[in-house]
Parts: structure tokens; C-alpha cells; sequence
């Protein structure tokens, strides 16, 4: 039988050094973790969380460039005659309204629109151990409501089971974003976010400054062909010197969503409540008017326009506690100390040693003769050696 060497381990060596240790928690905890990094719902966040979109956000760059093309369009082809025969103000209110209408749009996209921080587990599981009655685990119960009196007028409370919660007034979950925003208005792709009580007033005075925006745009492009008919051009030819004849096509439909979020903002209702009809009196509800209403048409514009702006409820640049930033490392992810392994020119090969030198027979505990004889592998007969 080949000599076999066996070497000792140390067990203390088999434990981690506490310089590799402390080297690999600091490597984890190199930069302290933000809230928006684990947001549970479907958006983008930009500027290390100080920009927010939805995640469906691919219309917002079209709906830029059609308003920078169009303005463009108007400065280049309709103000160099307009300023020779009118007024140099009116490329000044062009541009005036077309600044205001950029800022408009780019803080409705990137305002937090009033999202709802989800439940803890604590707060869900007590929820749900009030509202699942069936005594199963596994058993979704339908949805649960609570009703609750506004202006003398019940209104119920949905229960959300993405968010663990009940929803409050007027709050709804968005299909889009996997959120519950408060004072839900609707998801507008145009702006690529949804609108909802922080960003609404940002909504509405987009749409605004829009309809102004293309109204002097199309008026000045009316201007602008009148002129030229009348120097002695046909109409032909003063319209293909003013492209901008298009507005005539878009102007209508922003009107129009100007003209309806104002009949909103006067009687303080939202787009998700009126095209459900919520309060409308074809229900057949005997209080069927609108419990937020001020019944002030001047009041309910300061309210929903002009009232203090709310803070966000999800702090999405607040730092995570230490316990959720810095995860404990688990046994694969500490480095063990490598062992120095002896030359293999001066090392024998490994091998199993015989059963006879590991429970060696004494005389008294021999078989007999008669007892058939079993060979027992050996360092020989095992090809363990070679394979090492």
C-alpha cells in the first residue's frame, strides 16, 4: 500500500478573518440606498429620484417635439412678415407662451402626482386578518368596502389588495403606474405620468397655455394670408407660405380638453369621477350630488387650483433604514481564506487507506477457516489515487 500523509486543519483557520469581513461589509455598504431604488411600483426615476415618470412614458418626447416643431414652423415662416407689416411683440408673446407651456408640461410629467406609500407587512397583515373571515390562508376574499360620511352623504372606501389598504376619497389605483395616487384624475400618456392631486394644477395650466399657445399661433397664421391676399397673391399661394394652416385641424380637440377640465375645476369633480358618473343623478341615488363641492364655482377653482401644494407621501430620496439598505451576507458571498497547497512534486497522491489499518482484527476476533473470504478494497484496488 502506498503511504498516505494526512494534514491537520486548523479549525480556526476555517473561520472569516475579521479584515475580509470588514472589507466585504463596507464593499456592501459603500453608498446608503434610496427609497426610489426598491419603489414597488411601475415607474422611472431619474436624478437620483428627483425626476419621476411612468414607465409607458414614449409619447411624452412626441408630444415635445410637436409643440418645438410647430413654434418653430411659426417663427421662421409667419413672424419675420408679421413683425415687418404689424408689431415686434408678436413674436415677444410667442415665445412668452411657448416657455410657459414647456415648463407647464415638463413639471406635470415630473411631479410625484400624489401616490400613496403601500402598507407595511404589519399594517396588511392586521388588515387582512380583519377583513378574511374564512379562516384560509390561500382564500382572496372579495373586495371589502367601508363607508364613511362626507357632507352628510355616505361614501364607500375600496378596499386595494396591491396595496394592502383602503383607499381614501376620491384615491384610485392606476392599471398603468401600479399605484393608488390621490384625488386620481386619469393617466394622461401625453405627459407620461398620471395626474392626480399634486400635479393637476401643472395639468391644467398646460392645457391652458396650450390653447392660448395655438389660438394667437392660428390667429397669426390667419393674419399672415389675409396680408398676402390682399398684396395680390392668390390664396393658393399665401397658404403655401404659411404652413401652419394645420392648426386649424388640432386647435378644436385642445379647446375642447380645455373647456372640459374647466367645467371640472368649477364643479370640483375629477375625470375619472364624471366618466364614471359618481355622482351623477342616473344612478338613481336620492343624494346623488357631489359631497366635495363647495357650491361655489369661485371657490372650488382656489381650492383645486390656488391651495397649498401637498408633500409627497413616498420619499423617494429618503435613505432606507440600515436593516433593508445593507442585506446580511449570506455563506456564499463571505471569502473563505485560501489554503496553500504543497507542491505536487513532493505531496503523494491521496488515497484511501485500507480497512484493515483503520479496524485492525485481533487474534481473538479472527474469522474462521471455514468463512468464506471477502476481499476488501484496498488503496491498491482503488483507482481513487490515479483519478486525484
Amino acid at each position: 500500500m502506498k503511504n498516505c500523509e494526512y494534514q491537520q486543519i486548523d479549525p480556526r483557520a476555517l473561520s472569516v478573518s475579521p479584515s475580509s469581513a470588514q472589507n466585504h461589509t463596507e464593499k456592501k455598504a459603500q453608498r446608503p440606498r434610496r427609497k426610489w431604488e426598491v419603489f414597488p411600483g411601475k415607474n422611472r426615476f431619474f436624478c437620483d429620484g428627483r425626476i419621476i415618470l411612468a414607465r409607458q412614458s414614449g409619447v411624452l418626447p412626441l408630444t415635445l417635439g410637436l409643440i418645438v416643431v410647430t413654434c418653430g414652423l411659426f417663427f421662421a415662416f409667419d413672424c419675420p412678415f408679421l413683425v415687418e407689416h404689424l408689431t415686434v411683440f408678436i413674436p415677444v408673446i410667442g415665445g412668452v407662451l411657448f416657455v410657459f407651456v414647456v415648463i407647464s408640461l415638463l413639471r406635470t410629467s415630473f411631479t410625484d402626482p400624489g401616490i400613496l406609500p403601500r402598507a407595511t407587512p404589519d399594517e396588511a397583515a392586521d388588515i387582512e386578518k380583519q377583513i378574511d373571515t374564512s379562516g384560509s390562508s390561500t382564500y382572496r376574499p372579495p373586495p371589502r368596502t367601508k363607508e364613511i360620511l362626507i357632507n352628510q352623504q355616505v361614501v364607500k372606501l375600496k378596499y386595494c389588495f396591491t396595496c394592502k389598504m383602503f383607499r381614501p376619497p376620491r384615491t384610485s389605483h392606476c392599471s398603468l403606474c401600479d399605484n393608488c395616487v390621490e384625488r386620481f384624475d386619469h393617466h394622461c400618456p401625453w405627459v407620461g405620468n398620471c395626474v392626480g392631486k399634486r400635479n393637476y394644477r401643472f395639468f391644467y395650466s398646460f392645457i391652458i397655455s396650450l390653447s392660448f399657445l395655438t389660438s394667437f399661433i392660428f390667429g397669426c397664421v390667419i393674419t399672415h394670408i389675409t396680408l398676402r391676399s390682399q398684396a395680390g397673391k392668390s390664396l393658393l399661394q399665401a397658404i403655401q407660405e404659411s404652413p401652419l394652416v394645420i392648426c386649424f385641424f388640432s386647435i378644436w380637440s385642445i379647446l375642447g380638453l380645455s373647456g372640459f377640465h374647466t367645467y371640472l375645476v368649477a364643479s370640483n369633480l375629477t375625470t375619472n369621477e364624471d366618466i364614471k358618473g359618481s355622482w351623477s343623478s342616473k344612478r338613481g341615488a336620492e343624494d346623488s350630488g357631489n359631497p366635495y363641492s363647495y357650491n361655489s364655482i369661485m371657490t372650488n377653482c382656489c381650492v383645486t387650483l390656488c391651495g397649498p401644494m401637498p408633500p409627497s407621501l413616498i420619499d423617494r430620496r429618503g435613505l432606507l433604514p440600515p436593516d433593508e439598505a445593507t442585506p446580511a451576507a449570506s455563506a456564499s458571498d463571505i471569502e473563505l481564506p485560501l489554503f496553500a497547497a504543497k507542491n505536487d512534486t513532493h505531496m503523494p497522491a491521496p488515497c484511501v487507506p485500507s480497512p484493515q489499518s483503520v479496524f485492525p482484527l485481533s487474534s481473538s476476533s479472527r474469522l474462521p477457516d471455514s468463512a468464506p473470504q471477502v476481499e476488501l478494497p484496498t488503496c491498491s484496488t482503488l483507482d481513487l489515487c490515479s483519478e486525484s
